[in-house]
């Protein structure tokens, strides 16, 4: 019945509420929004990992994400091949260097050079097998849509350009892999090997594994770890976390955004509690009546709190498509905004805890007037 009233309330004093409501809707939209932005950037920095097949990454020791690999003995590859649960053992490459566009000037790349078996464990998932048999071409690339234009290319497949003199040729196009700072370029081993001549034949970045069952990775990776202190030993889970924490905690496009997202939770906290505070103390004076003609304090408790519930839960209900929305919308113009579950319900239960602590706060105001004062 408390609840029924308290909507019925609100419905009569929807012209009064209203504001509150989207105000709630657009600090949930921010906080959700703005966290998102930052997951989708973070999960660039390591999608390379994510959609590889290897179970564990070997690289120098204490390398604190993919990008800040340096060379290896490619021998480092038995040590790992000697372990009796591994079942594969490749090697891999990660290294940046300058693409020359065809149209003039020059970009960051990032070269990744994997082998392309369908059974390997560095290639990308994400290439089919004509990509890969036509990767098997000296000099062929494959690049994501989306960078076309930082590369200097217009349609793509069939195009040319060069990396420190070495021409290459877009045989393929993938989705999904827009890069921070240089776009990414897949290949083989042969032609990274190339384009790469920073690496010695004996050399690699990045040796991947992959064990007869799952369940001895953990395993593994510990006594690798103890037997050979030099090598950093890691389960791609392990790694791809590390390379997003490294992002977000060591470089400033990573602190920049993790500060503009507890902005952004501020702002919208600030906001939903301030306009929730507002919408029930202008109910005083009703509130007032009914404690003046008797209506016990935590009756009025209930009705403050479920008129701030309502209001918290419409708010909510308001944001999510919005939300949604805005996240598609920054898909098509290539930003990436990642609303996992997670993420959502988190949105919604921090906003919903400040919606009642609010009307708590309201509700306080209340028991510190006398009602006489109130009703003059």
């Amino acid at each position: 019945m408390r609840r029924l009233y308290s909507l019925k309330i609100l419905w009569h004093g929807r012209n009064r509420f209203l504001p509150a409501v989207l105000a709630v809707a657009f600090s949930a939209v921010l906080i959700a929004v703005q966290f998102g932005v930052l997951l989708g950037t973070l999960a660039v920095t390591s999608r390379p990992i994510d959609h590889a097949q290897a179970q564990i990454w070997v690289g120098i020791g204490g390398v604190p994400s993919i990008e800040l690999g340096h060379p290896i003995p490619e021998a480092w590859l038995y040590r790992v091949q000697a372990e009796p649960e591994v079942e594969d053992v490749e090697d891999y490459l990660y290294e940046f260097n300058y693409w020359h566009k065809p149209t003039g000037g020059s970009v960051h790349c990032c070269i990744i050079g994997a082998r392309l078996e369908d059974s390997a464990l560095g290639a990308v998932s994400d290439l089919t097998p004509e990509m890969r048999t036509r990767l098997t071409e000296p000099g062929a690339v494959v690049v994501d849509e989306t960078e076309l234009d930082r590369l200097g290319l217009h349609h793509g497949i069939g195009e040319t350009a060069e990396v420190i003199g070495h021409k290459v040729r877009i045989v393929g196009l993938v989705h999904g892999f827009k890069s921070i700072w240089g776009p990414y370029v897949f290949c083989s081993m042969q032609t990274a090997r190339r384009l790469l001549f920073q690496y010695q034949p004996n050399q690699t970045q990045y040796l991947l594994a992959r064990c007869r069952h799952k369940a001895d990775v953990p395993a593994v990776i510990e006594r690798l770890r103890r037997k050979y202190p030099e090598m950093a030993v890691l389960a791609h889970h392990d790694f791809s976390i590390q390379t997003r924490l490294y992002w977000l905690t060591r470089t400033r496009v990573g602190i920049a955004l993790g500060l503009t997202a507890l902005l952004a939770l501020l702002v919208g906290l600030v906001i939903t509690s301030q306009t929730l505070y507002a919408a029930v103390t202008a109910s005083l004076r009703e509130y007032a009546v009914l404690r003046a003609l008797g209506l016990p304090r935590w009756r009025i408790g209930a009705l403050v709190l479920a008129q701030s519930f309502w209001i918290g839960l419409a708010g909510v209900a308001t944001s999510l498509p919005m939300a949604v929305a805005l996240a598609r919308l920054a898909g098509a113009i290539g930003a990436e905004v990642l609303l996992p579950a997670w993420l959502l319900a988190g949105t919604i239960t921090v906003t919903m805890t400040i919606a009642i602590v609010s009307g708590l706060l309201a509700l306080r105001s209340l028991r510190l007037v006398e009602p006489a004062n109130l009703l003059r």
